[in-house]
């Protein structure tokens, strides 16, 4: 897969449930319309609540992807206020 080319970027690897999506939402919120969160984690929940989450809340889940054994990298749109 080509690279996606993200706004910001965060890095909650360390981070677990709810503290993972918070982070997430915080970092979304703070973006404009149609921009790009790209965001690295290691949490196997987060990587399905994450997505779920943003998804609940209007948000548009471009790409979910298992990096190595450990992470993942996640990209959304921002589509909702």
């Amino acid at each position: 897969m080509s690279r996606i080319s993200s706004d910001k970027k965060i890095d909650i690897k360390g981070l677990v449930c709810p503290y993972t999506f918070v982070k997430a939402k915080l970092a979304i919120e703070s973006m404009e319309l149609g921009q790009i969160l790209e965001i690295v984690l290691d949490h196997e929940e987060a990587s399905r609540s994450i997505p779920r989450s943003m998804e609940d809340h209007g948000q548009k889940v471009l790409h979910l992807e298992k990096i190595n054994d450990s992470d993942w990298l996640l990209y959304i749109r921002k589509d909702k206020e």
